[in-house]
C-alpha cells in the first residue's frame, strides 16, 4: 500500500510539473506579443480581470462539489478547493483526460469511491460545455455577425446538450459507461436539486469569466451596451472550441482564434489579438494562483474523509 501511495504521489508531482511546463510554454511561445499586450493594459484592468478569473474558478469548483454531493459524498470545502484547483492544471497537459484522472485519485484520499468521483468529474465537464454553448447561443446571435456566420454549427449543439443534462438521461449514461468499464453502477442517481445547484454555479462561472474579458476589452477601447454580452458569449464559445482541440494544452491557439474573430468587429484594429493574448496569460496566472493557494490552505496532517449525504444514506436502525 505504501509503495502504491508513493507511486501515485510521484505521478501527481509529475503531472503538476508537466502542467507548469506547458503553462510556461503557452506564455513563452508568444513572449514578444505578450509583453506588448501587457504594456497596452492598465494595472487595474489586469487586476480586475484576474479577480474575475479567480472567482470563476471558485464557482466551477462549487458546481463540481454539488455533483459530488448529489452522488453521495459531501467533501469539506477546503478539500474540494484543493482537489479541483490542482486537478484543473491537468487541462494544460495535452489530452484533457488528466483533469478527470487527477480528480479521481485526489478524491480517493478522502474515501470517495472512484466511480462516484469519475461521474462527478464527467458531469462537471459536460455541464460546463452545455452551459457554455447555451450562453454563447443566447448572446452571440444578437451581438456578433461573425459568430452567426462562422460558428453557427457549434451553437446548434446547445439545446441538445442541455436536454441531455436531464437527471434520468445523465444517470443512464453514467451507469452505461460504468458497466462498459466493468464497474458497479451508481449508488445514488443525480437528482434535480443537485443538478440545479451545479448548473447555477456553472452559469455563474461563465458570467464571471465573461467579466474578465469585458474588463480587458474596455481597457483597449471597447464600449457599447452590448459589449458585456458579446464578451461573455465570445469567451464561452472560445473556451468550448479549445476543448474540441484537446491535444493542444489548454486549447492553445483555438481559443485565441475564436476570441479574436468574435471581438474583431467591435474593437480597434489589432486590439482583439492583444485581448486574446492577455486573457490567456491572466487566466493561466489565475489557475496557478488558485492551485497554489488551495494547496497551501488545505494542508493537514491527515486527509478528511468525505461526509456521506444524510438524505441519501439512512441512519442505522437499533
Amino acid at each position: 500500500m505504501r509503495s502504491k501511495a508513493a507511486v501515485l504521489r510521484a505521478l501527481r508531482v509529475l503531472l503538476v510539473l508537466l502542467a507548469l511546463a506547458f503553462c510556461v510554454y503557452g506564455v513563452a511561445s508568444r513572449w514578444d506579443d505578450t509583453v506588448r499586450a501587457f504594456r497596452e493594459m492598465s494595472w487595474y484592468a489586469l487586476a480586475g480581470s484576474l479577480a474575475f478569473g479567480l472567482a470563476g474558478l471558485v464557482a466551477w469548483t462549487l458546481g463540481w462539489r454539488a455533483f459530488l454531493t448529489g452522488l453521495g459524498s459531501r467533501l469539506p470545502l477546503a478539500a474540494a478547493f484543493r482537489i479541483s484547483a490542482i486537478s484543473g492544471l491537468g487541462k494544460y497537459v495535452p489530452g484533457m483526460v488528466w483533469v478527470v484522472v487527477t480528480q479521481v485519485e485526489l478524491s480517493r484520499e478522502h474515501r470517495v469511491p472512484r466511480a462516484r468521483s469519475f461521474s462527478a468529474s464527467v458531469l462537471a465537464v459536460a455541464t460546463s460545455t452545455a452551459c457554455g454553448l447555451a450562453v454563447a447561443a443566447a448572446t452571440l446571435p444578437f451581438t456578433s455577425a461573425t459568430a452567426r456566420r462562422d460558428y453557427w454549427w457549434m451553437l446548434l449543439f446547445a439545446p441538445v446538450l442541455l436536454a441531455a443534462l436531464h437527471p434520468r438521461i445523465v444517470t443512464w449514461a453514467l451507469n452505461t459507461a460504468l458497466r462498459l468499464a466493468r464497474q458497479p453502477p451508481l449508488e445514488h442517481a443525480v437528482g434535480f436539486p443537485a443538478m440545479a445547484r451545479a448548473v447555477g454555479w456553472t452559469l455563474l462561472g461563465w458570467l464571471l469569466f465573461g467579466g474578465h474579458l469585458w474588463l480587458l476589452c474596455l481597457a483597449v477601447g471597447g464600449d457599447g451596451p452590448r459589449l458585456a454580452f458579446l464578451t461573455t458569449g465570445g469567451y464561452a464559445l472560445a473556451f468550448v472550441a479549445g476543448l474540441l482541440v484537446f491535444l493542444a494544452p489548454g486549447g492553445l491557439g483555438a481559443r485565441e482564434a475564436v476570441m479574436t474573430a468574435v471581438l474583431a468587429p467591435v474593437l480597434p484594429a489589432g486590439a482583439p489579438l492583444v485581448v486574446a493574448i492577455t486573457s490567456r496569460v491572466v487566466l493561466t496566472l489565475a489557475d496557478l494562483l488558485y492551485a497554489g493557494a488551495c494547496a497551501l490552505a488545505a494542508r493537514r496532517p491527515a486527509a478528511t474523509p468525505a461526509e456521506p449525504e444524510r438524505e441519501l444514506v439512512p441512519p442505522a436502525k437499533d
